[in-house]
């Protein structure tokens, strides 16, 4: 499903778990394992992403023109991300651990992408006020 002609509202609501891995690729590029590994720190252990489930949807978000890999991007991706595979300093030839972290799939947010996740945390945000004016949650977040 191309993005053309889509506003970031037709992608709402996102999945719990493309909400995560969005998310997750808010600070820049990471390859499949550091999603992995992100969203399950951040969620204190309680989001836990199997590798099938995210390399699924990845493809989906790809698809969707909300995810790309940079460098192969043909969408416009999100600015000041650096791709993690390009060098800082030049001069020496990468170590081993270098050369095994080329060989990584690394995914970053589009334009698109941030658009929507950026949309989806308000629409969350919106939830959470309707929440807390119930008395559904205290103000301090707690139930």
């Amino acid at each position: 499903m191309p993005a053309d002609n889509k506003s970031d509202l037709s992608f709402l609501p996102l999945t719990p778990f493309a909400f995560q891995v969005l998310l997750a690729l808010a600070d820049g590029a990471r390859h499949g394992y550091a999603i992995i590994k992100e969203v399950e720190e951040r969620s204190g252990g309680s989001v836990r992403l199997r590798t099938g489930t995210l390399y699924t949807l990845l493809q989906r978000l790809m698809k969707q023109e909300l995810i790309a890999e940079p460098g192969l991007a043909s969408v416009e991706l999100t600015p000041g991300l650096l791709d993690p595979r390009t060098p800082i300093s030049g001069g020496d030839a990468p170590g081993p651990a270098a050369r095994a972290d080329s060989r990584r799939r690394y995914y970053q947010l589009t334009i698109l992408g941030d658009a929507v996740l950026r949309a989806e945390a308000q629409r969350l945000e919106v939830l959470i006020g309707d929440a807390r004016r119930k008395h559904v949650l205290s103000d301090a977040g707690g139930v």
